[in-house]
């Protein structure tokens, strides 16, 4: 679909590269190679400074040949700050806005997989994934991804249905191990059952989540999703996106939480163009709201971040978005052009928090190689949500 999940889509893959449980691989061995160049410059109100980062991230790791559907991989991470007038919430540099991308040497990924016909299961520290990760991701976007202790099985009982259950053991965030906050000691279970329908894909899922040292994002949810198409005409097809949950407090949350979610997206979609309207609203009774912790929250409310925690009043987001793949035949190349605009409120409309419109260009340089640029400007018109500006411009290597 191109629709408002494409954008989430394009997020997600930033550092991805493959499923985490894909029920096919390739036989032979291969290595990993990622690097990724970015320039980050964010502009605030209320910070004395404005924040400059040129952070160079590189990924190297070797996935082993598989035997009788086994294979291991183990995969190393380095971030260098290039240029570091940045607070990475670890340097101390508060005076200038935050770009949670640390300098760090890490471990990412140690797993081990098999793969069978109609099942796969990985161990390990691994990425996950789970459908557009409006619930579970990899934070792709920032330099250190976000991955799981985790063990993840999957299975295809029924021809187009894929049922997954993955049980979290510890949390890695984009905050690097280094950080009182980078990881979190987790006795999660995460189950998610899809099916092919008519005209789209259904998705139940139920996210059991507690944290030792992180108890307020101890919850429980529960919910549903339906993403499709309809064809219009032979070169148009209209789509929608509709989703509903409900959160609870969940084993050792202090909190007595009983709130809702909910989306919904109408749009249209040709070979080259699409369109969408959305409304996606995260509940909140003005001490608590919904929160999702282990999301790709880039992906969702705007590329500037401000709503990386759900206020205690919780958040509507209207939005209107649309991209285009342009041909650019001097280079030969493709570029995607996407532009987003939101309008953030209280989940009840009676508060209004502020507007943002988002806009990228994409293009592929070679076949390893691609170039992005991207903006985001968010207007506040509450106190607590201060105006700020972020331009990116990346360069993505990868084979």
């Amino acid at each position: 679909m191109r629709t408002r999940t494409a954008i989430a889509a394009g997020i997600v893959a930033l550092g991805a590269g493959a499923p985490a449980a894909a029920m096919a691989a390739p036989a032979d061995g291969q290595w990993i190679l990622d690097a990724r160049l970015r320039s980050e410059s964010v502009s605030q109100d209320g910070l004395p400074k404005d924040a400059e980062a040129l952070t160079l991230r590189t990924r190297l790791g070797y996935e082993t040949p598989a035997w009788k559907g086994l294979r291991a991989l183990v995969e190393g991470e380095d971030v260098a700050a290039l240029v570091g007038d940045y607070n990475s919430t670890l340097n101390g540099k508060t005076a200038y806005p935050v770009v949670p991308d640390p300098r760090t040497d890490q471990l990412n990924r140690a797993q081990v997989s098999w793969t069978g016909s109609d099942a796969s299961v990985v161990v390990g520290r691994q990425r996950i994934i789970l459908g557009n990760a409006r619930f579970i991701g990899n934070v792709g976007f920032r330099q250190t991804e976000q991955t799981f202790d985790a063990a993840l099985a999957q299975l295809r009982p029924l021809a187009g249905v894929t049922v997954t259950y993955g049980y979290i053991g510890r949390v890695h965030r984009v905050f690097t191990d280094r950080s009182p906050q980078g990881q979190w000691r987790s006795d999660s279970h995460i189950l998610q059952a899809e099916a092919r329908v008519p005209g789209g894909t259904l998705t139940g899922y139920a996210y059991l989540l507690a944290f030792a040292n992180a108890a307020a994002q101890s919850t429980e949810t529960w919910g549903v999703r339906y993403a499709g198409a309809h064809r219009l005409t032979s070169a148009l097809s209209a789509t929608i996106e509709a989703e509903a949950a409900r959160q609870t407090d969940y084993r050792n949350n202090p909190a007595r939480l009983d709130l809702g979610y909910f989306d919904l997206g109408l749009g249209l979609k040709s070979t080259t163009a699409w369109g969408a309207l959305a409304v996606e609203q995260l509940g909140g009774d003005g001490r608590h709201a919904f929160q999702t912790p282990l999301a790709t929250l880039h992906a969702f409310q705007g590329w500037a971040d401000v709503f990386l925690v759900t206020p205690p009043y919780g958040v509507r987001d209207v939005s209107l978005s649309a991209g285009t793949t342009a041909p650019i035949s001097l280079a030969g190349l493709s570029v995607k052009l996407l532009a987003a605009g939101h309008d953030f409120t209280d989940d009840r409309g009676g508060r209004r928090y502020g507007r943002e419109l988002d806009a990228s260009a994409e293009a592929p340089i070679s076949p390893h190689l691609g170039a992005e640029l991207a903006l985001a400007r968010f207007d506040g018109t509450s106190a607590g949500f201060p105006d700020r500006t972020k331009v990116w411009a990346t360069l993505d290597l990868k084979y």
